[in-house]
């Protein structure tokens, strides 16, 4: 009887739509079997559902069967998509909930009172968006967890007399203080990190003598820090980045904490720098970034651990040191000097095991040597002449500099590079045709703004997984090689401000999001095939200053269904950026640049756009009803053409559209004043 109440319990997905975890759910067999589900030995009730990252897709409804199992102890829906639904009181069913994982899920709303009555919970885990305006109390919870929450954070959670884990980081309209006392519970982890926590830090913070986690970084403390804190002598990881406190920092206090492992710190400090007494014995994570500093500090020689060393945004200025490159020599993989006033040469780079180097942003020049073989990251962009990548680095920039010459074929070797950015620099001859045919790893190529010329090698192939593609601001020629249309993945393409001939043909990638041809030698009518379904996902359609001729054509206007479905500026991860690295890189994403005229000027798209700019061009006839249908237009400029006859009235309709420019036509009514 017990396990056929358990598979007639089990059967709650039927109501969403779900993927691999849950393909062995058969009725046929005992649930007890199926992938994600445990039940009691004894008595095989159901007692643990995890169904972490199973591709879930649709509403969990509240009268789903899933609230049956009364005897649940532990369930887990982290990283689904029930597509806004909200937490359901009937979670309360669960008497002997101990541990409770909601997050990433896109459940929605209110944090239901009702989930307070789980008196045996010893983790909850509510990772992004929920509104907390009720307290919510559970006297055994060990491990809190809230992430892209919002609401006024209530301060009785500190004195939950089991709460070792506190986590509501990444919560910036979550406001909250902390206690003046009253900390009763055993805190080792409190992580405060971007959210509108603000007021001082209490003296009694120095009570949490368990602390080995302290993350009050990018929050809005205000005030000193406590002489107190410093007596937190079990502090592992302590990170007080990004403040407004309201003194110089005297660095000798941190050293009172002799089991630090890792040390963030953005905040001016008083600190010796030829000192060795700073000493740190466990130290293997050290950031001082935007500390004002103008001196490599002596005492970094002291430090045999550190793996991570981030000295960016100071004042440090002159030529590295020799004895900086024996800091740690066996252990550091990790360095950031970016943004500093070094200048010089990093002759001994090759000498590190260095696999991450942020060196953007200084003066360094000269010839340098090849990178360390265990690159992997290497961004020196506006700098001077940069030496070229080992053969496993997978993201490589020299954007800004000086470099001059061509580009050298045997940057085709490094078939591991996943991102080749060498913009804004004096490059010229033409382009190598290895580049075009990289591979599978090469997801984005950016060669904008240099002098490169000639035509685009006809080599693109199936196997390439190029997402961006830009050489705007060259010299190149000709027609576009029809091999483009092989990349599959293509989502940004930017040739703006070249010398290129060809019409539409690339309406056929399926996965184009931006496309900016401005500025070329493109001629001919804008129509494309009856029936076509080209463009299926643009958001932007740049075809300004060129040489197009005859009417807007409708088809054109009624392929362009993204312009029609999408939501203006509020999907920036569809194109804006792109993830990269693997998961224990500290790059996480590289953000296209992409400029684009407005009202005649040239500005930087920073955030996500659904614009059409079709100006400067020779376009002829009226403007057809069906630009109407693109709803979510948020600029549109069809200036200097020979458009005629009435606007139509639809254009006002156009809610999202915060720019639009029909100047210089010869249109004979003005523009709708819903607009």
């Amino acid at each position: 009887m017990l396990v056929r109440e358990a598979s007639d319990h089990c059967d709650w997905n039927d109501h969403v739509i779900s993927y691999p975890k849950t393909n062995s759910w058969n009725k046929s067999i005992d649930c007890c079997l199926w992938d994600g589900v445990a039940c009691d030995g004894v008595t095989s009730n159901v007692i643990g559902v995890d169904l972490a990252c199973s591709w879930l897709h649709g509403p969990l409804q509240s009268n789903s069967s899933l609230f049956l199992l009364r005897h649940l102890q532990s369930l887990n829906l982290f990283g689904n998509n029930f597509i806004g639904s909200h937490i359901s009181p009937n979670l309360s069913a669960f008497a002997k909930l101990t541990h409770l994982n909601l997050s990433s899920s896109q459940f929605v709303g209110i944090v239901p009172s009702e989930i307070s009555c789980f008196s045996k919970l010893v983790s909850l885990d509510l990772f992004v968006n929920y509104i907390l305006d009720t307290v919510i109390v559970f006297s055994q919870v060990g491990k809190f967890n809230l992430h892209n929450d919002w609401g006024t954070f209530p301060g009785i959670v500190f004195q939950l007399p089991t709460l070792t884990t506190l986590d509501i980081s990444h919560n910036f309209n979550l406001f909250g203080v902390l206690p003046k006392s009253n900390w009763t519970s055993p805190l080792e982890s409190l992580s405060l990190q971007f959210t509108s926590f603000s007021g001082d830090i209490p003296n009694s913070i120095g009570n949490m003598k368990n602390l080995t986690i302290l993350d009050l970084s990018c929050s809005r403390f205000t005030g000193h820090i406590p002489s107190s804190m410093w007596n937190l002598h079990q502090l592992q990881v302590l990170r007080i980045a990004n403040h407004s406190f309201s003194e110089v920092v005297e660095f000798e206090n941190f050293t009172k904490l002799k089991n630090l492992r890792q040390l963030l710190v953005s905040q001016e400090l008083n600190l010796i720098y030829d000192a060795l007494e700073y000493t740190f014995p466990k130290l293997e994570q050290l950031g001082l970034y935007s500390c004002n500093l103008t001196k490599f500090p002596y005492f970094l020689t002291s430090l045999k651990r550190l793996t991570y060393l981030d000295l960016s945004f100071n004042m440090i200025s002159g030529e590295i040191p020799m004895w900086f490159w024996g800091i740690s020599h066996d252990t550091m993989e990790m360095l950031d000097l970016s943004n500093n006033l070094l200048e010089g040469g990093i002759q001994h780079l090759h000498e590190t095991n260095l696999q991450i180097i942020y060196i953007w942003n200084n003066s360094f020049h000269g010839p340098l040597p090849i990178l360390p073989p265990s690159t992997i990251e290497f961004d020196a962009s506006e700098n001077g002449p940069i030496p070229f990548p080992s053969p496993v680095t997978f993201y490589y920039s020299i954007a800004s500099n000086k470099m001059t010459g061509k580009i050298p074929s045997f940057i085709c070797n490094f078939t591991e590079l996943e991102i080749i950015d060498l913009s804004n620099n004096t490059l010229t001859g033409s382009l190598p045709r290895c580049l075009t045919n990289f591979g599978a790893n090469l997801s984005v190529l950016n060669l904008r703004m240099n002098y490169l010329e000639g035509i685009i090698p006809q080599s693109f192939s199936l196997r390439s997984g190029l997402m961006t593609l830009d050489l705007s601001q060259n010299q190149f020629e000709g027609m576009l090689p029809q091999s483009l249309v092989k990349c599959r993945h293509l989502k940004v393409l930017d040739l703006n401000n070249n010398r290129r001939e060809d019409t539409l043909w690339l309406g056929t990638l399926p996965e184009l999001k931006i496309l900016v041809l401005r500025s070329n030698n493109l001629k001919g009518l804008l129509n494309i095939p009856r029936g076509g379904h080209l463009f299926p996902k643009l958001h932007i359609l740049d075809l300004s200053n060129n040489n197009f001729s005859g009417p807007l054509p409708t088809n054109l206007m009624m392929s362009l269904k993204a312009m029609r479905n999408g939501k203006n500026g509020q999907d920036k991860s569809l194109y804006m950026t792109r993830d990269i690295g693997g998961e224990n890189s500290e790059l996480r994403s590289y953000e296209n640049s992409v400029t684009l005229t407005m009202k005649e000027q040239e500005i930087w798209l920073l955030h996500s756009l659904v614009g059409l700019n079709l100006s400067h061009n020779h376009l002829t006839g009226s403007i057809p009803l069906t630009l109407g249908n693109l709803t979510s237009l948020g600029w549109l400029d069809l200036s200097s053409n020979k458009l005629s006859g009435v606007i139509p009235r639809k254009l006002g309709d156009l809610a999202s559209l915060g720019c639009l420019n029909l100047s210089k036509n010869q249109l004979t009514s003005r523009i709708p004043q819903d607009k």
